[in-house]
């Protein structure tokens, strides 16, 4: 079963040869043409065959006139014209194109293109393909050097995500590249008049690419046969689901959008609980769950809850606090044999030793920030806590410190991870007043610390939302085990 889903699905994550039908003579800004230099620059090294009436060439390239005359058969074909043009050109592809995406809008997600959009199916099946779309804007997988956004990382990754919106799929691309992400592909769906997000969530539970599932939906078109491929999985991998259309009025703007009739947001839940996804309720929750899953080894034996909070916080640790108590999380005092280690440190004046541990910037430089080292070998040593979250203020750092102080800040924080192998979840949060040069500084010790397997958050309610995520899948798995071991007794 697995074998046959990769292998199904390999043209269209690593393609061999690309057709673009839609690109201009030209209007080098059209999009067909655009998608053509993308793959250009993100380095696909296959064939693409531009597909036009007339032209001989296009961009430098050998143009045909269909779908049917390219030289090689086509794994992956990119359609952007008028949209009762596609049907036919479907039609005349004769067993040629493996993979067709259609761009173009004007079908299911209104009134009066649902007839068109039914003729469109039976086109796609007629020409012997399978359909992604319409009314979405392609596929983006550094595997297969394909794009159809300018900016990307070109490192295939571990982070498999579907999305039913082709523009909050540029987003979570855009935004997960600044916050460390990288893929194993991202596939937008459209209105999912053919393939939809179940086949994809089968090909991504296969891959062996693919570590962790993100998924944006509007609508499952077989809602049953969702729940019993997440049912089956087991929770093997994690999948997070952002899902449009919760409300009622969320409902009325996904029909708009997509076509989408979105089901009640207690089904949603209950799917949650029932399978063990993780269901988020905004796009920077859904990023950071997916970056948590990236970076950390989700640890069942003991899921997550007795949190310690680090860094030179103050006011900013109490609401933490707050915040992740209403999580689930638990931030509470040490006992007496931690609090006497740390207190044995004789650390600066206006130290708290309490948990939250905040110390002033006076005290994490000390030792060029080495300090840390001693302070969370005590806390690890007899706190025994299950998540560990650094929190800096970087305004209180940089220009006023050392340049290496947050580097070896971390560097502690790593060694006594390693003295303490899977005890404790270790996570960042860079906080930051927004000033430019500040924010380039975060950015350049952001990369260095996803580098070194770090997630990085940018405040403590992004971290606390990503280890209550975490936390969820933990739990599941946890008890499902516990009741498929009880089963075996019995």
């Amino acid at each position: 079963m697995s074998a046959s889903v990769i292998e199904r699905f390999a043209p269209l994550f690593q393609p061999k040869t690309v057709a673009v039908v839609g690109a201009s003579t030209t209007k080098g800004t059209a999009l067909p043409n655009v998608f053509i230099r993308r793959l250009r620059e993100f380095g696909f090294e296959g064939a693409i065959y531009p597909i036009h009436p007339a032209a001989a060439e296009i961009d430098g390239l050998a143009a045909y006139r269909s779908l049917a005359e390219t030289p090689e058969p086509v794994d992956y074909a990119y359609i952007a014209i008028a949209a009762a043009q596609v049907p036919p050109l479907l039609r005349e592809a004769r067993g040629r194109v493996r993979f067709a995406q259609v761009i173009s809008s004007g079908f299911g997600e209104v009134e009066e293109g649902k007839e068109l959009q039914e003729e469109l199916v039976a086109a796609a099946r007629a020409g012997g393909m399978r359909l992604l779309g319409p009314n979405c804007l392609g596929i983006y997988t550094p595997r297969g050097r394909v794009t159809f956004t300018e900016i990307g990382p070109r490192e295939t990754g571990n982070v498999g995500v579907l999305s039913q919106s082709g523009g909050l799929g540029t987003d979570i691309i855009r935004r997960g590249l600044s916050r460390g992400l990288k893929f194993s592909g991202l596939i937008t769906v459209g209105n999912c008049a053919d393939l939809g997000p179940n086949e994809l969530l089968e090909f991504y539970l296969a891959d062996p690419q693919t570590k962790v599932i993100g998924m944006y939906i509007e609508t499952a078109k077989d809602g049953r046969r969702l729940f019993e491929i997440l049912r089956d999985a087991r929770a093997a991998k994690p999948v997070v689901i952002l899902k449009g259309g919760r409300t009622q009025q969320g409902r009325m703007a996904a029909a708009s959008h997509t076509g989408a009739l979105a089901g009640d947001d207690r089904v949603w839940v209950a799917l949650s609980r029932q399978t063990g996804c993780v269901l988020v309720e905004t796009l920077d929750q859904f990023i950071d769950a997916l970056l948590v899953f990236q970076t950390l080894a989700p640890r069942p034996q003991h899921p997550t809850r007795r949190i310690v909070l680090f860094g030179n916080g103050g006011g900013a640790s109490v609401l933490a606090t707050d915040f992740f108590a209403r999580l689930g999380l638990d931030v509470a005092p040490f006992d007496r044999p931690t609090i006497e280690r740390l207190a044995a440190l004789r650390l600066p004046p206006g130290t708290s030793i309490a948990n939250p541990v905040d110390a002033p910037v006076g005290t994490l430089q000390q030792d060029d920030g080495r300090v840390a080292e001693k302070i969370l070998e005590a806390i690890y040593g007899s706190g025994r806590p299950e998540a560990l979250v650094m929190h800096l203020n970087l305004s209180v750092f940089v220009g006023r410190t050392k340049d290496e102080v947050l580097d070896n800040l971390v560097q502690a924080a790593l060694r006594v991870q390693s003295h303490y192998p899977g005890q404790a979840h270790f996570m960042l949060v860079l906080r930051s007043d927004g000033d430019p040069k500040l924010e380039e500084r975060k950015r350049e010790f952001r990369a260095r610390a996803v580098a070194l397997g770090i997630p990085v958050y940018d405040e403590m309610e992004n971290a606390g939302c990503a280890l209550a995520a975490l936390a969820f899948h933990e739990c599941f798995v946890q008890a499902r085990s516990f009741l498929s071991s009880g089963a075996r007794a019995r």
